[in-house]
C-alpha cells in the first residue's frame, strides 16, 4: 500500500497573487469546488487580514466545500490570526497557517530583530492560533536560504507549542534540488519531535526548479506539498500540482502516492487558465497544448506502434482523449496515413506516395496541416486517377501599376504547351491562358473562394463552376496561393468535360 502524500492548494492564495489574476468570490467558489472534485486535501483559501475579499472568500469558500480542509494564511501576528479565526468559522475543518521568516535575510533586513527573538514569536503565534483550531500549521518563511540548525531549532520549539504540519519553504527559488532534499533530511534527523508533525514543502520557481525541489523533499521525509493548478503564483510561480502528481503515478516503485483524481487535472488547468486570464504555455508538462503532440515523423511512427515509445504518461490518466498527431513538413508517411484513416479514406501505397509528395508540397508552405487542408487535398487530387491536363507551371505578373498577365503550362495528354494571356486580375489572366490551350468553348458560370482557418499561411479552397455545349461541370482545390488553386480548379472542371 503507498504512502499518503497531503496536497496542500494554494492556487487561490499565492496562485491569486499574480498580477491581473485576481478573481471574485463568485470565481475562487467555482475554482474551490473544482479542486474538491480532483481530492486535494487542503485548500489555502485566502489572507483574510489582507482585505475584505479574501476574508469573504475564506468564510464563503468554508460554507461551500466539506471535504478538504479549508486553510487561512496569517503572520505571526495575533489581530491576523483572530481575523483568520473568524474567517473560518463555518469550516467542517479549519487550519489557520501561521509563521515567520527564518533567513538571516529576513531576521536583519525585513523583521528588525534577532534568532531567539524570532523562535519567541514563532512559539507564541502557534500557541495563539492553538486557542481557535487544533490544526496549525506553521511557516518558516525563506528557509531555502535559512541555517539549517537554526532552523531545526525553530522547528522543535514550534512542534512543542503544538503545531501540526510545518512548513518549509523555498520562498525565493533559491535552492538546488540536492540542497533542498539534504534540509529536510536535516530536520528529520536534527528535530527530537518531528514525529509529531507532517513536514511541508513550499518551493518556487525562480530558478526553474520548484518541481525537482519539492520531489527531493518528498522523498527524504516531507509528507504534504504545498503546489498550485499550472504552477501558477508569485513572480515565476510555484510547485505544480500536476507534475508532482504525475511524477510520482509514473514510479509507483517509490510508494508514495496522492488521492488526487487525475482525470479531472486537464479540466481543472483549463478552469484556472480560463477564470485567472492566464494562458497555459504550450510546452508546460502535463497540460500544455504541446505535451502530449508528436510532430516528427520518427515520433509519430513510434507513437502509433507503441504509444510507451514516446509517452510515460497515458494522456487519459490526465483527462486528454488521445495523444496529438500533429502533422507538419516533418511527419512521415505512417502519421499521414493514420490521420487519412481517421478522416474516411484508404489508398493503396502508390497512391500514399503520390499524396504524401504533394502533403510535403502543401506542409512546406504551412506550419501545420489540418483536417480540412486534408481533405481539399484528397478530394482536389483525384488520387489514382488518370487525368488528361495536367498544371505544370504557373508564373503571373500583377501589381498597383503592371498590367495582369499569366504564363501557363499544361501537359496535354503526354505533351507540353504553354501560352501567354492578360487579363482585368491575375486569376481572369490564368483562365484566359488556360482556355487558349483548350479546345473547347467554356464559360465560366461561378467562381467562390473560402478561407478554410485564419491566418495569412492557411488554406483557400476554391470552387468553380463551368458551362459547356449546355452542360455544368465543378471543379474545386486548394492551396496557400489562392492563384494556383484557382487555376487547378478550374482545370479539374475541365477534366471532368474532357
Amino acid at each position: 500500500m503507498s504512502e499518503k502524500l497531503y496536497i496542500f492548494d494554494t492556487t487561490l492564495r499565492d496562485g491569486e497573487q499574480v498580477p491581473g489574476c485576481q478573481l471574485n468570490t463568485v470565481e475562487k467558489i467555482e475554482v474551490a469546488k473544482a479542486l474538491e472534485e480532483l481530492g486535494v486535501d487542503i485548500i489555502e483559501a485566502g489572507f483574510p487580514i489582507s482585505s475584505p475579499g479574501d476574508f469573504k472568500s475564506v468564510v464563503e469558500i468554508s460554507k461551500a466545500v466539506k471535504n478538504p480542509t479549508i486553510c487561512a494564511l496569517t503572520r505571526a501576528v495575533e489581530k491576523d490570526i483572530e481575523v483568520a479565526a473568524d474567517a473560518l468559522k463555518y469550516a467542517k475543518k479549519g487550519r489557520i497557517h501561521t509563521g515567520i521568516g527564518t533567513s538571516p535575510y529576513h531576521i536583519k533586513y525585513k523583521l528588525n530583530s534577532n534568532e531567539d527573538e524570532i523562535v519567541e514569536r514563532a512559539v507564541a503565534a502557534v500557541k495563539f492560533a492553538k486557542k481557535f483550531v487544533e490544526d496549525v500549521e506553521f511557516y518558516a518563511e525563506d528557509a531555502g536560504r535559512s541555517d539549517n540548525a537554526y532552523l531545526a531549532r525553530v522547528v522543535e520549539a514550534v512542534i512543542k507549542a503544538g503545531a501540526t504540519v510545518i512548513n518549509i519553504p523555498d520562498t525565493t527559488g533559491y535552492c538546488m534540488p540536492h540542497e533542498f532534499g539534504e534540509k529536510i533530511k536535516y530536520l528529520v534527523d536534527h528535530v527530537s519531535n518531528v514525529d509529531k508533525a507532517i513536514l511541508s514543502t513550499h518551493c518556487h520557481n525562480d530558478l526553474g526548479m520548484a518541481t525537482a525541489n519539492t520531489i527531493a523533499g518528498v522523498l527524504n521525509g516531507a509528507r504534504q506539498v504545498e503546489v498550485t493548478i499550472n504552477g501558477i503564483g508569485e513572480r515565476a510561480g510555484n510547485t505544480s500540482l500536476e507534475e508532482v502528481v504525475m511524477t510520482l503515478r509514473s514510479r509507483k516503485h517509490l510508494g508514495i502516492d496522492t488521492e488526487i483524481n487525475s482525470k479531472k487535472i486537464f479540466k481543472t488547468s483549463r478552469l484556472v487558465s480560463s477564470l485567472m486570464n492566464m494562458p497555459v504555455q504550450p510546452n508546460k508538462a502535463i497540460v500544455g497544448k504541446n505535451a502530449f503532440a508528436h510532430s516528427s515523423g520518427i515520433h509519430q511512427d513510434g507513437v502509433l506502434k507503441h504509444r510507451e515509445n514516446y509517452e510515460i504518461i497515458d494522456p487519459v490518466e490526465v483527462g486528454i482523449s488521445e495523444s496529438s498527431i500533429d502533422l507538419t513538413a516533418r511527419s512521415g508517411r505512417a502519421a499521414l496515413k493514420h490521420r487519412l484513416q481517421l478522416l474516411g479514406y484508404e489508398f493503396d501505397t502508390d497512391e500514399l506516395n503520390k499524396l504524401y509528395e504533394e502533403f510535403l508540397d502543401l506542409a512546406d508552405k504551412k506550419k501545420g496541416v489540418n483536417d480540412e487542408d486534408l481533405k481539399i487535398l484528397v478530394g482536389s487530387k483525384h488520387i489514382g486517377e488518370e487525368r488528361a491536363i495536367e498544371l505544370k507551371h504557373l508564373q503571373v505578373l500583377c501589381g498597383q501599376s503592371a498590367i495582369p498577365m499569366a504564363t501557363v503550362t499544361l501537359d496535354l495528354k503526354g505533351e507540353e504547351f504553354t501560352s501567354t494571356e492578360s487579363g482585368n486580375g491575375p486569376v481572369d489572366a490564368a483562365f484566359k491562358a488556360v482556355k487558349k490551350l483548350i479546345m473547347h468553348k467554356i464559360k465560366l458560370e461561378e467562381y467562390v473562394v473560402q478561407a478554410i482557418t485564419r491566418g495569412s499561411d492557411d488554406l483557400g479552397k476554391v470552387h468553380v463552376q463551368i458551362e459547356c455545349k449546355g452542360k455544368i461541370y465543378y471543379g474545386f482545390s486548394g492551396n496557400t496561393d489562392i492563384i494556383t488553386a484557382s487555376v487547378e480548379a478550374f482545370i479539374d472542371a475541365i477534366n471532368k468535360i474532357v
